[in-house]
């Protein structure tokens, strides 16, 4: 409940503040009257609160003036100061208008919290002394005021587009400008009524022509931005404040600013930042008003704004238009209290409302709502024809205009009788913000009653709807009788199913009927088999083709062929899922390039052996001649003992020899022990020459292993990522197929609904077709990308399995690597002891040979 008062200087000697509309023919009255008119009439009909906005234009002086006749008559209606429990802080929310029962708030420009104060004490501190602040010390005042708080440029602001002191928040203009300007628009004002005043005087009416010259030469006068400390201390909950975006309010976070906007920048603002929009009233207030062209006091249509969740949405209350109309009926619920509670999504923080939505907002249930318009009754004593129109108002997907009408009854106003095929709003998607219109019109399309209704206050059922004039006034005996059915909105295809939950039983008898008529024909229970039900086939032929439906219905095959229909594309996603060639490692293992690199690190192996194998022979070789020259060299000194022990034996005998014959013996066996010495110290020489030419043979070979076995690795480890590259490449090749068929099922599903929606008969008028196209676009929308979601979803799992199976393969076939070359290592390790155990043992057998070969002359 809000009431706006356009205040002036008074023009008499007494200089009493005035309200009148500026610069227009209006009669003035006095600030006083209106206040204590506003005192006697505020809470008689209602105890919640009323804020009076104040369109200031007075001077200081008239201000006070102002500001202590609220105090005096108000006097304890008027809220001075905000509620302990909701102190002016930002973050704090408004009290709730319980808190506020009987109780007279005031909207005025407030001066900054310091300003203020200053200005009061100094205001007080006069008053007390018992002077009265001379003009010139007031006019230094606002000339103080203005210097500290300007910041806009004062042809920043568009003189023509304010309508509200807010938007002259912080304008540059001196006291002197103001003055001046007040003038020059009061003489052209005045210079215009004394022209019309003459010729009234001539003509006796205001033609046409006067009017339009009024109309161009005025110009809106802003209000004042000098705000006397008395009155600026009486502001609390509704402080007006220039606009500066949804961001810069969100982070002020005050609940307490509210800013105003006409309609123009109102539906800018919801055209841009609708859900912003939302978003800022719920934490703070905001209102509307028309446009500065209305001069004909038109009004804009409200619902717009109700439903972006604007608490003071302004109307030209002296037009009883179609917006005038609506906005009586709507706050008439509610036991005409002047606020209604916004629904719960519009109010709660952690909510996203969009005002332009076409779906159902989660958690609040769409309905569906049928009128027909039976008779009317008293509608006119005169022998009129007349009609009915239906209406419906709220979001923009659920307003209905001008679309249901019933037939023209002619000649009979007194009880005519209509009785339409009920008006059928199939969807409304929300509810709490709709209103239901009905109007009555005559033969020549005057309004004779119109009843708007809010759409969550309505009672289901037979009802005579009293009738009221275009100014919402009750009108003695109109009445239209109606058959309102309300009903929650069912989409289409599960009626059925609806309609069995809502009444099993019911269900159930119709199911046990039937199977009682089969058994009467000789068919069994148990020959009945259990088939899906295609209620939503079912369905769609019933409204498209009823009697095609009831004559030939559908079989159990054909029920069995459809229900599985659906689960093709799942099997054939199976199918081609198996379709992704598994990769093997022994299969890898038989591709040429591993072939190839085989044969060639064969090649590689066998010639590095028979390096080897010639070198172990030539090795062998000269161990074996070096022992062969020292056994020979040992049998050609023992040789050469033995013939000179043989010469003297023959030259002096064998008994004169004797001790010859012993010192030979000693020599020979000397011999033999210097020759066995040699013998050991060359083994052991070629044993370790040996070894270390075995050891430098099975590291060679080991590396070249090693090599090769690197090489076989590395060639299986890319033939693999290469198989799982193309796996992955083979995957989303199905994916892309398996996607680009869902979209072009899709494209025809949406096809033929569209095609069945403009071939349904039962569809009467143009937008309702167009409506349910929409509505089935809409749907589809939604049902389509939540398809396309769980496709994608699906496919992005498979996708992440089969990486994760190849993953865990390739980490296999490393650990199997791993372990090759481990196994490898202690092969190599193994041989690389026989082969030096080998060559030792070949050490031994030498030197046995060479010791036999010693002892052989001396057995001889």
């Amino acid at each position: 409940r809000c009431v706006e008062l356009d205040c002036w200087d008074g023009k008499g000697e007494d200089q009493e503040p005035i309200i009148t509309h500026g610069k227009a023919m209006c009669t003035d009255i006095l600030f006083k009257d209106v206040i204590q008119a506003i005192k006697e009439t505020a809470f008689v009909t209602s105890d919640y609160p009323v804020i009076l906005s104040f369109e200031n234009h007075c001077s200081k002086p008239q201000q006070y003036k102002m500001a202590k006749y609220c105090e005096e008559i108000f006097g304890e209606l008027l809220l001075k100061q905000p509620h302990e429990l909701h102190v002016l802080e930002a973050g704090r929310p408004l009290p709730s208008p319980n808190d506020l029962k009987r109780k007279i708030l005031i909207k005025n420009k407030r001066l900054k919290p310091e300003v203020e104060s200053k200005q009061l004490e100094t205001f007080k501190r006069l008053m007390e002394g018992g002077e009265a602040p001379s003009p010139a010390s007031m006019l230094e005042d606002e000339n103080e005021e203005e210097t500290e708080n300007a910041d806009l440029s004062p042809n920043s602001v568009d003189q023509n587009e304010e309508a509200h002191p807010e938007l002259k928040f912080n304008s540059q203009l001196s006291a002197d400008d103001i003055i001046q300007e007040k003038e020059a628009h009061i003489n052209s004002v005045k210079k215009v009524i004394e022209d019309a005043e003459q010729d009234n005087n001539k003509k006796g009416t205001i033609t046409v022509e006067d009017e339009q010259a009024w109309v161009s030469s005025y110009t809106y006068v802003g209000a004042t931005t000098n705000i006397h400390p008395y009155l600026s201390a009486m502001v609390n909950y509704a402080q007006p404040v220039k606009f500066q975006g949804f961001q810069v309010a969100e982070e002020r976070n005050i609940h307490y600013n509210m800013s105003s906007f006409n309609e123009s920048v109102g539906l800018g603002y919801l055209k841009t930042h609708a859900i912003e929009f939302v978003n800022y009233n719920k934490r703070q207030m905001s209102r509307i008003y028309p446009k500065g062209g209305r001069v004909d006091s038109s009004n804009y249509m409200p619902q717009i704004f109700w439903n972006a969740g604007c608490q003071m949405v302004s109307l030209n209350f002296q037009t009883p238009d179609l917006a005038m109309q609506l906005n009586q009926g709507k706050f008439e619920y509610n036991g005409s209290c002047g606020f209604l509670l916004k629904p719960d999504f519009m109010r709660r923080p952690d909510r996203t409302f969009d005002p332009f939505s076409e779906t159902p907002v989660d958690g609040v249930i769409a309905a569906t709502c049928s009128v027909q318009v039976i008779s009317g009754q008293f509608l006119s004593d005169k022998k009129i024809g007349t009609y009915v129109e239906v209406d419906m108002y709220g979001l923009p997907t659920d307003t209905i205009r001008k679309e249901f009408r019933t037939r023209m009854v002619m000649n009979n106003g007194l009880n005519p009788v209509y009785n339409e095929e009920p008006f059928v709003f199939r969807k409304v998607i929300l509810p709490d913000l709709a209103v239901l219109r009905i109007a009555v019109y005559d033969d020549n399309n005057r309004l004779i009653g119109q009843r708007i209704l809010p759409l969550d206050g309505l009672q289901a059922g037979y009802r005579h709807i009293s009738l009221r004039n275009e100014g919402n006034k009750p009108l003695s005996l109109p009445t239209v009788f109606c058959n309102i059915v309300l009903k929650t909105y069912v989409p289409d295809g599960f009626g059925d199913i609806v309609d069995a939950l809502s009444d099993p039983k019911k269900f159930l008898s119709v199911m046990e009927k039937r199977a009682d008529q089969m058994r009467a024909m000789g068919i069994e229970t148990s020959d009945i088999a259990d088939v899906p039900n295609d209620t939503s086939k079912n369905d769609k032929k019933g409204k498209s083709n009823p009697v095609k439906a009831s004559v030939t219905p559908q079989s159990s095959s054909e029920l069995r062929q459809n229900s599985t229909s659906g689960q093709g594309t799942g099997n054939d996603a199976k199918k081609d899922i198996t379709v992704v060639p598994q990769v093997n490692i022994e299969d890898l293992k038989q591709m040429k390039a591993y072939l190839k690199l085989l044969k060639k690190q064969q090649k590689e192996l066998s010639a590095l052996k028979k390096k080897h194998a010639k070198e172990h022979s030539v090795t062998q070789k000269s161990h074996c001649l070096q022992v062969d020259k020292m056994v020979a060299q040992h049998d050609k000194e023992k040789l050469t003992q033995e013939k000179i022990l043989e010469k003297a034996i023959k030259k002096k005998g064998e008994n004169n020899c004797i001790d010859l014959k012993k010192e030979t013996e000693v020599k020979i066996e000397a011999l033999s022990s210097d020759h066995k010495l040699k013998v050991k110290e060359i083994v052991t020489q070629q044993t370790k020459e040996w070894s270390e030419m075995i050891n430098i043979h099975c590291a060679e070979e080991q590396e070249l292993k090693d090599l090769h076995l690197s090489q076989q690795c590395d060639l299986l480890k890319k033939l693999l990522i290469s198989m799982h590259e193309q796996q992955s490449q083979h995957l989303k090749l199905i994916h892309d197929r398996l996607s680009k068929e869902m979209r072009a099922n899709q494209a025809k599903s949406s096809m033929e609904n569209s095609k069945a929606i403009s071939q349904d008969k039962s569809i009467k008028n143009k937008a309702e077709r167009e409506r349910r196209v929409r509505e089935l676009n809409s749907s589809n929308t939604k049902k389509f990308l939540e398809e396309r979601k769980r496709l994608a979803m699906k496919q992005s799992k498979e996708m992440d399995q089969l990486k994760k199976a190849q993953l865990e393969q390739l980490e296999g076939l490393e650990r199997q690597n791993d372990q090759l070359l481990k196994s490898c290592h202690a092969g190599s390790a193994i041989q690389g002891k026989r082969d030096a155990a080998d060559g030792e043992a070949g050490s031994r057998d030498g030197s046995q040979t060479s010791n036999s070969g010693l002892n052989s002359p001396e057995t001889d």
